[in-house]
Parts: structure tokens; sequence; C-alpha cells
């Protein structure tokens, strides 16, 4: 959808010269390709690419995963397999947070957004994978790219439990985060 909003000229051009490729591992398992939109949002991407370059996601477990929403994954801090689990989705890197950078970019199924505390300026490495358009989360959370393959590999990401939908037993893992160019 967000493609095609651009390709009629609906909404700016995002580029798309920087992305990621996320290999996970779980009960799904491939690779998903994921366009990072730097001249919408340059400060998030940058955060994103860092992390991914240092090896920052590498074992990150998808913590928070509500059917007919999203996947979040991305809290390097305290979402590593093999670690205490249960506090997944409270930490984020030892890099400051981000002031927001919000665009006119629709959440869409298969757009990437930035996780965030009630703060809007609170935006640190955690994000998300929309399953289905979310049009309340427009202009409340920063949209940092899109899934461009492998949104059958993110439909087949381990559900979570309950309202808040945390992963209960063995969640899936961003078990490779490479930055493409």
């Amino acid at each position: 959808m967000l493609r095609l909003a651009l390709a009629l000229g609906l909404l700016a051009s995002p580029a798309f010269a920087t992305g990621l490729e996320i290999r996970v591992e779980g009960e799904a398992n491939g690779t998903v390709t994921v366009d990072l939109f730097e001249d919408v949002v340059p400060k998030h991407v940058e955060r994103i690419t860092t992390l991914a370059r240092q090896g920052a996601y590498d074992g990150v477990v998808f913590h928070r995963v509500i059917e007919g929403f999203m996947a979040q994954t991305g809290d390097v801090e305290f979402g590593h397999i093999g670690g205490d689990l249960r506090m997944a989705g409270r930490g984020g890197s030892d890099l400051p947070d981000l002031a927001a950078e919000f665009s006119d970019l629709p959440f869409e199924r298969g757009t990437v957004g930035m996780a965030r505390s009630q703060s809007p300026d609170s935006a640190n490495s955690q994000f998300f994978i929309m399953f289905a358009p979310a049009p309340h989360l427009n202009g409340q959370y920063t949209v940092v790219g899109e899934v461009t393959d492998g949104m059958a590999v993110i439909d087949a990401i381990k559900r979570g439990q309950g309202r808040n939908g945390a992963v209960i037993g063995q969640p899936d893992i961003m078990q490779k985060v490479t930055v493409t160019e």
C-alpha cells in the first residue's frame, strides 16, 4: 500500500538506499528485507543502522507479538536469547533516546515503526513490524521503513498471549541483522 501511495504521488517519496536484512529463526524461519527511509527519519535510521552494524540486534527476540497488529523486537539491553527475558521490552541501548521524527507516512501492513514509551521523544532501539494497517498510530509513532520482502516470515512469528502480546516460552529471534546499501 505504501509503495502504491508513493507511486500515485499521494505521499512524499522516501529514499530506498539503506536497508536491513533480518534473518529470523524460531517458529518463523527466513530472511526479511526492510527499506529504511533515511531522508524522512535520518536520526532513527542512523540509530538502527549503528546498532545493526555493532551486532547489537543479533540474537534479540520478538518479545511482544499481537495477532492482527504487530511484532515488536529490538530490546538490545534485555532481549537477547539466553538472558532473562522477563525484562524484555523494558530496555534500549546505551545511546540516548531519540526525538520523534513524525511524518505523513501511514502505518500499513509491512510498515516498520519505532517503539517508544508514552513520551514521543523516547524511542531508542526497539521497533515493530505491522501485520495490518493501524491508522491510530499515524502521526503518533515514527515510521522508519517498510518490509519489501519476507512478510510471510513476519506472518509466521510466534504470537504472544494476553492483551500485551507477551511471548511465552521460546520466542522467535533476529538471528542476524545486516545493513544493506
